[in-house]
């Protein structure tokens, strides 16, 4: 399992040796993985554990905030997937303004010279480190003779050549094209949430909907209607405390199970709906998630993940509440087929 720092004092007084690597990494998308594969490689030949070094807050909404984009996802996520790709431990650094006056070789001395015994680094090749970015690569890699440790940058590219980065697949999902973004995350673009008290619409229509409140500050693709999966993994922070001891929650949009112990856990394929419901007139964005063919899930209250992989259609308005449940049948019956193709 990988060991997660949250700073440098995080860091084990008798840690050993270790290839590292470092970046914001958001996303983790398929040229991270590649930086975070050569590091392994190099690892494995060492005979030593990688560490992956990362920041939060991103340096960006420090040093200028506001500026930076929505994140591709959270912290912990982007934790849990850089140790799924081999990293032995992720030391999530607090990136402050302080922090940000260290100059290049202060940076390398405290971060990888005396907590982290660092034998070798890869960055991406874009990568910049110290006061005011003054550090790239070239100048890593002449650090790296004075504290005995070798350094490479490595291009962000796919395994077809394409450079990748998280802002074309900010892009890609503005447009809605969710499955480009797979493609270039390497996995199906992913929100999550709290599942909350919603207006009960969808039950209603024989269609109950899980209501995500999604974590601030994450990219949401645009307004439509997608195939994907919904994934429940038990209560969130104490939220959603208020149950119906008849097994649904009180709000009504998903119903079944035992009450708080019986919260329903899970994967299921699902149609999802991004937007606002014009047809009912309302006003406020929301992402709205139909496990196929269950109505006996409990998930209020729940820590919800809702993964994108096709685009079904836009958001529309219809002209009666038939209308709209013909469609939504259309596009069950659609996320039905796509989710159950191989791959």
């Amino acid at each position: 399992m990988v060991q997660l720092w949250h700073g440098l004092e995080d860091v084990p007084g008798d840690w050993g040796a270790s290839v590292v690597t470092v970046g914001v990494f958001d996303g983790v998308h398929r040229g991270h993985q590649r930086l975070v594969g050569r590091a392994v490689e190099i690892a494995a030949a060492r005979g030593c554990p990688v560490v992956a070094v990362t920041f939060d807050p991103h340096p960006e909404e420090v040093l200028r905030p506001g500026s930076h984009p929505p994140f591709l996802c959270t912290v912990p996520r982007r934790a849990e997937l850089l140790g799924a790709l081999g990293a032995g431990a992720v030391c999530i650094l607090p990136f402050s303004y302080e922090f940000s006056q260290l100059g290049p070789e202060d940076f390398v001395r405290a971060v990888l010279a005396d907590r982290l015994h660092t034998v070798a680094v890869v960055v991406g090749e874009n990568f910049r480190f110290g006061h005011k970015a003054a550090g790239d690569p070239a100048l890593l890699a002449q650090l790296g003779e004075k504290y005995e440790f070798t350094a490479e940058g490595v291009a962000l590219v796919g395994d077809d050549g394409e450079v990748i980065s998280s802002t074309l697949i900010r892009d890609e999902l503005a447009r809605g094209d969710v499955a480009a973004a797979a493609g270039a995350l390497g996995r199906p673009h992913r929100v999550e949430g709290t599942v909350v008290r919603g207006h009960r619409r969808g039950l209603a229509l024989g269609f109950p909907t899980a209501n995500v409140e999604c974590v601030p500050n994450l990219v949401i693709p645009a307004d439509g209607v997608y195939a994907g999966w919904l994934q429940a993994s038990g209560p969130a922070g104490g939220a959603g405390d208020a149950w119906n001891r008849r097994g649904a929650s009180d709000d009504g949009e998903v119903s079944g199970g035992p009450g708080p112990a019986g919260r329903s856990a899970g994967r299921w394929p699902a149609a999802i709906s991004v937007g606002t419901n014009p047809t009912f007139g309302a006003a406020e964005r929301s992402v709205e998630a139909y496990a196929l063919d269950r109505d006996d899930l409990d998930l209020y209250g729940t820590h919800a993940a809702v993964d994108f992989t096709h685009r079904l259609r836009g958001m529309e308005k219809f002209g009666s509440t038939g209308e709209l449940v013909a469609a939504m049948r259309r596009d069950a019956d659609a996320a039905r087929d796509l989710t159950a193709r191989p791959g």
